[in-house]
């Protein structure tokens, strides 16, 4: 086995907060934040959330009992109806892209700094495609493969 350096932590926050003003400069972040403006500032997008904040407070109350409430055919179509005519919105559209798009950034920003550290550590993802890559073969996965040693 090698013998570890040492960490000087002063060192490492200052590369962390390197790191942190490179992702906040990156295109990804300003897309993210200009997207997240224009949803903002939509006049349909700004309407209709009211009534989708109610409509999906009297949705969980109906899902509460599944089936056997009353409403429940009513409200599920409503509220999918409405879910719909939300996420059509070109400004929902536009940040739903700009967040997954930072999101697989920050993804592969913790993946590459994990597998610095070790191949079995594990990175959280919103988007269960990059996780499935990352447990595939040669990584550690059920196949095995990726479970040998590295010389």
């Amino acid at each position: 086995m090698e013998a570890m350096e040492s960490v000087d932590m002063a060192q490492l926050i200052f590369g962390a907060s390197d790191l942190s003003a490179m992702i906040n400069q990156s295109l990804e972040v300003e897309t993210y934040l200009q997207a997240k403006s224009a949803l903002d500032q939509d006049p349909e997008y700004r309407r209709l959330l009211p009534a989708f904040t109610k409509k999906k407070t009297e949705y969980e109350e109906v899902q509460r009992f599944g089936k056997y409430h009353p409403d429940f055919s009513r409200v599920s179509s409503e509220m999918r109806e409405l879910k719909r005519t939300v996420e059509m919105l070109d400004t929902v559209q536009a940040f739903k892209r700009a967040e997954n798009d930072l999101d697989e950034l920050l993804y592969h920003v913790g993946r590459t700094i994990a597998d610095a550290v070790s191949d079995t550590i594990k990175v959280p993802s919103n988007n269960p495609f990059l996780e499935a890559k990352a447990s595939g073969c040669g990584t550690g996965g059920s196949c095995g493969c990726g479970t040998k040693k590295k010389k």
